[in-house]
């Protein structure tokens, strides 16, 4: 038994050293990317911040003089999207596709599935991963199909919808007579997948770029929060968006914005400091339209919501997570006190558009 593993190890061991030795850079960038990984899990603080002030305290008295119209107070409309489920997800979490005993079951089959996908991917000599920077699931792809099904239908001609979520729809879909919108996203590569994937027919009607903002990048210690594209480098379609119809890399070169892209998020950096930057490049010129559709994460989404809604306010989205391919709207408030910005969601204009809170 042990000569006859041995005599199937050596071949294997053999054609590993061949492989490697002819993607010498791309393994090298993997050994960096996991030491990276593992100092990030082992030393980071992402999660953990003093809690900020309750920001209902600082827009009160401004909205209580005038409400709607208070010169002091600027106002943009925020849509988030979460991503569609990822490979790390299939992995390590139950998800709402299946019982916790169906997970049980098929977790060390799963786990051995993933190693398995990780080390063909390290042969390929591609910048790829199942655990690192972690892409859309086959089951994500469809979740994001499905919104993308909704999006397709013109909102005028939907009984199903008040004046309001009219609106709101067809911002998401680009259309002419509706208000301009910017689409922002996380630099992760399930974020900008779901992002092309559902919004694939207004980004190639109006040729319009994804700008990447890294201060969208999920909020974690794990390895899957990590972004594998290097700085300066073009987003590299995951096997799993090779193998479906729609053209990921074509949209990945050709309408990403990746100037804002500086690599990953710094270990000395956390989840209050990157939703803060969001928040103030969301009222720059760097994003001058009005309503802001924003890719991203689950834990970022509720984090965000719990630091800027008013604290007395128990709305669902500070204890559930927004639902795969989820969409929520929001009006988010900014003023100026003493040279420092402060930020709070309009706790009367949360609007779900699509999916909502699990």
């Amino acid at each position: 038994m042990i000569s006859w593993f041995r005599g199937l190890l050596r071949p294997f061991l053999l054609a590993s050293i061949v492989f490697f030795f002819f993607n010498i850079f791309n393994f090298c960038h993997r050994i960096y990317l996991t030491a990276q990984g593992i100092t990030y899990l082992l030393f980071c603080n992402d999660k953990k911040w003093p809690k900020p002030a309750d920001p209902l305290v600082t827009f009160a008295p401004l909205l209580s003089d005038c409400p709607k119209n208070n010169p002091k107070i600027l106002r943009k409309t925020i849509v988030f999207v979460r991503h569609g489920e990822s490979t790390w997800n299939d992995t390590f979490n139950k998800g709402s596709h299946r019982t916790a005993l169906q997970f049980a079951v098929a977790f060390l089959p799963g786990i051995l599935t993933s190693l398995a996908h990780e080390y063909y991917l390290t042969l390929r000599g591609r910048i790829d991963s199942w655990f690192y920077d972690s892409p859309l699931s086959k089951l994500g792809l469809n979740q994001v199909n499905e919104l993308a099904k909704f999006l397709r239908q013109d909102p005028v001609t939907r009984p199903d919808l008040n004046e309001d979520e009219r609106l709101l729809v067809g911002i998401l879909r680009g259309d002419p007579n509706a208000p301009r919108s910017k689409i922002v996203c996380s630099s992760l590569r399930r974020a900008l997948s779901t992002m092309v994937s559902a919004f694939r027919e207004r980004l190639g009607r109006t040729k319009e770029s994804i700008v990447v903002l890294p201060s969208l990048q999920e909020i974690s210690r794990n390895p899957d929060t990590l972004s594998i594209t290097p700085v300066g480098k073009t987003v590299e379609a995951s096997w799993i968006d090779q193998a479906s119809s729609i053209p990921f890399q074509n949209f990945f070169t050709n309408q990403l914005d990746m100037r804002y892209h500086l690599g990953n998020k710094a270990i000395d950096t956390n989840g209050l400091k990157r939703m803060n930057e969001f928040c103030h490049v969301a009222f720059t010129e760097t994003i001058p339209e009005q309503y802001i559709i924003v890719g991203g994460h689950s834990i970022w989404f509720r984090s965000f919501f719990r630091t800027f809604f008013p604290y007395e306010n128990n709305h669902i989205s500070k204890k559930k997570k927004l639902v795969n391919a989820g969409c929520v709207a929001f009006d988010l408030l900014k003023t100026d006190i003493n040279g420092e910005e402060k930020f709070m969601i309009d706790d009367k204009s949360m609007r779900i558009i699509y999916g909502g809170f699990k």
